[in-house]
């Protein structure tokens, strides 16, 4: 059962892959933001990483069998976050696929999974940049799988139904990404003031972003199901259940 749940993860992914050859737009692209924004946003992110590489050691340490779920969450993210559609000038509206590696391992892990999924976008994809990776890390594998772990978690707490949690967990994180990225792009692109210059960005983004947003929780929602029903050990290892 678990060779067959594998091998359909894998299926899925090199479908998905497909898909994004075609992709010709990126995150925050390479010049977009001003060297000191760089660097400040390449500052904020550090702690974040560092405590998520103390997550994943522990994770591992505490359920070596964990380390495929990792890997897979890995791949979802990267293969997700390429599918992209052109939207605001320097940037784009595409899921994020950080919102599963949320659930099942908690947001700090997802500092480093997803610092390593941009790295290599950045490097072999040309989507997104070297200097705009701080930006781009803290948006997409910070603030969103933070807000996904902090929404499923308050869904459990609660005694939502599992399928909605999971769901609004995934479109939450994709759609608060979006909203940390419009304000990126406002802080360093304000010559119309902050607000309204906030208010454009939302506002753009928001076109494409809000569809993406559901798509992306309802396929979190299928693949969380897959696992349920044939990882349903690991995940309660995890304490995901």
């Amino acid at each position: 059962m678990k060779r067959k749940a594998i091998n359909l993860a894998a299926v899925s992914v090199a479908l998905l892959s497909m898909l994004s050859m075609n992709a010709s737009a990126m995150h925050i692209a390479e010049g977009y933001l001003p060297p000191a924004w760089c660097i400040a946003w390449y500052i904020v992110c550090i702690p974040f990483v560092v405590a998520g590489f103390r997550s994943i050691k522990k994770r591992i340490d505490q359920s070596p069998k964990s380390k495929i779920l990792l890997a897979m969450c890995g791949a979802f993210a990267f293969v997700l976050s390429a599918l992209k559609i052109p939207s605001v000038t320097g940037s784009c509206s595409h899921p994020t696929g950080v919102g599963l590696g949320a659930i099942l391992f908690g947001p700090a892990v997802m500092a480093v999974l997803g610092l390593i999924v941009l790295l290599f976008q950045a490097l072999l994809l040309a989507h997104g940049g070297i200097t705009t990776l701080g930006a781009n890390v803290f948006s997409m594998a910070i603030v969103g799988p933070f807000v996904s772990f902090g929404v499923y978690a308050l869904c459990k707490k609660l005694k939502v139904n599992t399928a909605v949690s999971v769901f609004l967990a995934a479109f939450l994180g994709d759609l608060l990404t979006y909203v940390t990225t419009a304000f990126e792009m406002s802080f360093a692109h304000n010559a119309i003031g902050f607000a309204q210059s906030l208010g454009t960005f939302l506002t753009i983004f928001a076109a494409t972003q809000l569809p993406l947003a559901i798509a992306e929780g309802l396929l979190t929602v299928v693949v969380f199901n897959v696992l349920e029903k044939y990882s349903r050990t690991e995940l309660q290892e995890l304490r995901v259940l």
